[in-house]
């Protein structure tokens, strides 16, 4: 499996293309803000000939949405999250007006996923772990095979995600991290919803964030 990561919006969040030798692909958290955004990456997926064929989210904060309508127009694929991201849908318009961005109206998914289910495509198997904190319904999908984790906004290089935004707590995120995610091997890859890539076990040597005495502030 390969990946490809673009950078969108004005939270610099980090989209993702998964795709195998089928050619068949998997979009992640699509950001992108405009058509200008939207360009950069249907060019990408043409030019490597790739066919989409499901779009799925780790969570549904407004900067990891704003590409969905654009990208289930373009590929009419099937949209997977968690059940629990559905208040962040529904909340998304308002977070648009208080960070400034332009809004994207997301469609509903067309279906619910949770940990134990599995994402396939093309020859690739993703595991899906339930990773809640930042947000109620976070979801990270791994490759085993590649060693790879599309983790959004739960872990990252030397920080984690926010707990001072709707549905966040910080005691969640920090279980979440040290059961599910420090629970993969040390030489997994990360690849967050900003930033750049890391692995388990950097993390787990160098995470500051990362006790059970945290409270989200410091």
């Amino acid at each position: 499996m390969k990946v490809a990561q673009f950078t969108f919006n004005a939270f610099a969040e980090n989209t993702f293309v998964l795709w195998d030798e089928s050619k068949e692909a998997v979009i992640v958290d699509p950001g992108m803000t405009d058509e200008n955004e939207d360009v950069i990456l249907f060019d990408f997926i043409e030019e490597q000939q790739l066919k989409p064929v499901l779009l799925l989210n780790t969570h549904c904060h407004i900067d990891h949405i704003l590409g969905n309508q654009a990208v289930i127009n373009r590929y009419k694929v099937e949209y997977w999250t968690h059940r629990n991201e559905l208040a962040m849908l529904e909340r998304a318009p308002s977070a648009s007006m208080m960070w400034g961005v332009p809004y994207r109206e997301s469609p509903l998914p067309t279906k619910f996923i949770d940990e134990g289910d599995k994402v396939r495509f093309g020859n690739t198997t993703l595991d899906i772990l339930f990773v809640p904190g930042h947000s109620p319904g976070h979801l990270a999908f791994i490759h085993r095979d590649e060693k790879l984790v599309i983790g959004g906004d739960v872990l990252f290089q030397g920080s984690v995600g926010r707990v001072d935004l709707p549905g966040s707590n910080p005691q969640d995120l920090v279980a979440s991290i040290q059961n599910k995610m420090y629970a993969l091997p040390d030489d997994f890859t990360v690849y967050p919803g900003h930033g750049s890539e890391t692995t388990i076990g950097r993390e787990k040597q160098s995470n500051i964030f990362v006790r059970p005495d945290w409270n989200g502030l410091t």
